[in-house]
């Protein structure tokens, strides 16, 4: 294979009319796409720290709730084999192909979920089927952000990739801001409406979600790296084999860059259950801080990846890191002193690490990790690598609320948390910038 050299590079053309026009459309489509397949993604969480427990898993002190937070986690078992699965279509077949399927066993999974008796009335079947349909979640969201992402850069004019390939991710969030809004006026309706029926429903409003998604995916195009790829023949029939063979160092850097999105369950999840359970929140103060600093990162993410096409893409993502390790520490310490009425500084703290320091990193891998790899594995190469990080992320919730157990070691959760955030900044420092260099040549070179 060619590789590019270190020397400096003319500056990249200006894009035309017609490639403008699909870049934007491909980062529409992405921030739709994601948006409503995150909705179902992450209501679950919203709906394991807050309401699932007495209704699928009945324990004794924290148990049942750890068994709860740890339905969270076990979709990310099944994210790495949707990689795989979602990769090799999205690689040999198209994007555009993997990418309708992921939508349409996200949305299948998740009605379904909203349609499960309780233990009380099927007994162990009830836990059974939940987390089933959250392991086929796991399945489908393997590969969505992976083949948005590739699918936005390729599409990207050469000096935009950062910018264009954010959108993917500001998706994601507010899909987050959404999944924990739905459930702040159904938190309102008085008497025990939210564990008859209320968690339900934004369960069951995936179908709508669905049909849209489906709608919008119908009218995206391949990107014309991949299609002339496919032309001269250069698909590979199994990524993964090509991917353990010429570029295992760099999937163990992504997967080690992925740790930091622990942040998400660990925010959004754990400190949920803690903030309402032990601080004595209430579930409509902690949701709204949820949606509000979410929403921040929305806002944010288009201008970190527009700050990463200017100075690069690893003093952004290190930034973040470095941030993220001292805020949430922070936080959890805030959280724990804090109380009905004294939430001020947990409020501030919260949209610091989640609208700032969170999201200068997060808003650089949809871009970052797919520019380490050629376009005949790309999809591949990013989905595989970032669920392999993941893996532990998504077990995060249940991690930290057994490292917290039953005597508030808030403390030994941060650091648990600031470990894992330390490593992705390592791994980022060790991985080659890409920022500058060309599309056609992305991955060539083997670092």
């Amino acid at each position: 294979m060619p590789s590019h050299t270190a020397a400096p590079r003319p500056a990249a053309p200006p894009a035309d009319a017609a490639q403008l026009k699909n870049a934007r459309n491909a980062a529409t489509s992405g921030f739709v796409g994601t948006t409503l397949e995150y909705y179902d993604f992450y209501i679950f969480a919203t709906a394991a720290a807050l309401y699932l427990q007495p209704l699928f898993f009945p324990g004794e002190g924290s148990a049942g709730q750890i068994f709860a937070l740890a339905t969270v986690g076990v979709s990310y078992v099944t994210r790495p084999i949707g990689a795989i699965l979602w990769g090799w279509l999205g690689d040999v077949l198209g994007r555009k192909t993997s990418l309708m399927a992921c939508i349409v066993m996200m949305g299948v999974a998740t009605f379904i979920i909203g349609l499960v008796p309780t233990y009380e009335t099927i007994g162990i079947w009830a836990p059974i089927i939940v987390v089933l349909m959250r392991l086929l979640q796991g399945l489908s969201a393997g590969g969505e952000s992976p083949g948005s992402a590739s699918l936005s850069m390729e599409a990207a004019p050469e000096h935009r990739r950062g910018f264009y390939a954010s959108w993917t991710i500001a998706g994601a969030s507010m899909g987050l801001v959404l999944s924990s809004a739905i459930f702040i006026p159904l938190n309102l309706i008085p008497g025990d409406f939210m564990l008859d029926f209320g968690w339900r429903i934004p369960f069951l409003l995936s179908i709508l979600v669905t049909v849209v998604t489906v709608f919008m995916r119908a009218r995206l195009q391949e990107p014309e790296v991949f299609e002339e790829a496919k032309e001269q023949e250069e698909t590979v029939k199994v990524p993964l084999f090509f991917l353990l063979k010429h570029y295992p160092l760099q999937m163990i850097r992504i997967a080690g860059m992925a740790l930091f999105i622990l942040m998400v369950g660990l925010f959004s999840t754990f400190s949920l259950a803690y903030g309402t359970q032990v601080a004595g929140i209430s579930n409509a103060e902690m949701l709204a801080l949820i949606t509000v600093s979410n929403m921040g990162t929305v806002i944010m993410i288009p201008i970190m990846g527009h700050l990463s096409d200017k100075i690069g893409r690893k003093p952004v993502f290190i930034t973040g890191c470095v941030g993220m390790i001292v805020l949430v520490i922070a936080y959890l310490g805030a959280l724990s002193n804090a109380g009905p009425g004294n939430t001020w500084l947990v409020w501030i703290l919260g949209i610091l690490l989640i609208s700032f320091a969170y999201t200068a990193s997060n808003a650089i891998y949809p871009v970052f990790f797919p520019e380490q790899f050629p376009a005949q594995v790309r999809y591949s190469g990013m989905a595989i690598s970032l669920m392999a990080g993941l893996v532990l992320a998504g077990f995060a919730p249940a991690i930290a609320q057994a490292i917290n157990g039953e005597n508030n070691n808030w403390l030994g959760v941060s650091f648990f948390a600031a470990g894992c955030i330390a490593v992705s900044g390592i791994c980022a420092l060790l991985t080659p910038e890409t920022a500058k260099i060309p599309t056609a040549e992305l991955g060539l070179k083997r670092q």
